[in-house]
């Protein structure tokens, strides 16, 4: 008898923490104003199924590269949350470049491409790194070419139903990178159910949008929809002028294209040279230099439990 009733007591108590409070829907109603579930693909697969099986490909050629041992996949790598947790990566003879490689997962959802919104869109960036020296180090458009032919890569581009030229290379990655998405404890969250996320998450959550994050960080990738000046309320030290090398215009000194948030605790080290090693040193940063805050060690747990629960529920790829 003590046993069934100490049994029911703990049926109830489990029940009564699924029940969903007066603060829990506003935070919920809050939380869908500012950001809404991701896509499962950008992309039409059945339609364009061998465009993607050639971008696929492409993304994987180690021979669009001038040793021969670098690929798309080599900066940014699909088993590792498509980055390759280094602070700059290694290209062409292991030069390094000046800027940390972004995630390539749900790249397709930014605004504009590269940390300074160089490239308008992923095709246009995926052909970008094939031809820099520090990168790829490939020297022309008909070098590549002649690359493609020789790999037997014309009858891949019919198949696709694309002329074989540099421009439709960019196309095909892109059409394959757009397949790259990845939904996460958040977008159930964000469906509606509120116990998709833990209590440390759902405060980490509130104080994500109480605390100001939610100026930058919005939309369905949490980010990606704007450039940012680094330091806007503080100076922050950095010798890279950001956008202002693209446009000459001052007022563009030191911004950079605000970065998606997913996958973002998978993602280190941080920031556009890949100095932040971990994602408490980043919010912390982001609270002092672009809110005018110093957090609380335990505002910064929690924030960072939210982020946590933004990392994909499995990989695409």
């Amino acid at each position: 008898m003590r046993f069934t009733f100490l049994l029911i007591t703990l049926l109830l108590m489990s029940c009564s923490s699924k029940v969903a409070t007066d603060k829990d829907k506003a935070l919920l109603k809050d939380a869908t104003q500012l950001f809404s579930p991701i896509p499962t693909t950008l992309i039409d697969l059945d339609k364009n199924e061998n465009l993607i099986k050639l971008g696929e490909k492409l993304y994987f050629e180690k021979k669009l590269s001038k040793s021969g041992t670098i690929s798309c996949n080599s900066c940014h790598q699909l088993d590792k949350f498509g980055v390759d947790n280094e602070e700059t990566s290694p290209g062409h003879n292991a030069k390094r470049g000046e800027r940390n490689s972004p995630t390539v997962y749900n790249a397709g959802l930014n605004f504009k491409q590269f940390w300074d919104g160089r490239a308008a869109d992923l095709g246009e960036q995926a052909v970008g790194p094939i031809l820099n020296p520090i990168e790829h180090g490939l020297e022309t458009e008909e070098e590549v070419l002649s690359i493609l032919k020789a790999n037997d890569y014309e009858k891949r581009f019919k198949a696709a139903k694309l002329e074989m030229s540099f421009k439709n290379m960019g196309l095909a990655i892109a059409s394959f990178e757009k397949t790259l998405m990845t939904p996460s404890r958040f977008d159930d969250y964000l469906n509606g159910d509120i116990f998709a996320l833990n209590k440390q998450e759902r405060r980490g959550l509130k104080k994500f949008i109480k605390i100001g994050c939610t100026s930058c960080h919005i939309g369905d990738n949490l980010g990606g929809t704007m450039f940012q000046k680094l330091g806007s309320v503080k100076k922050y030290k950095t010798n890279d002028l950001g956008r202002y090398l693209i446009t000459k215009k001052k007022r563009d000194k030191y911004k950079f294209k605000v970065p998606g948030l997913r996958n973002v605790a998978k993602t280190a080290p941080y920031l556009h040279d890949g100095s932040i090693r971990t994602l408490e040193e980043t919010i912390d940063i982001m609270g002092e230099y672009q809110l005018g805050q110093k957090l609380l060690r335990e505002d910064i747990q929690d924030i960072k439990a939210f982020l946590s629960s933004l990392n994909a529920k499995s990989l695409p790829y």
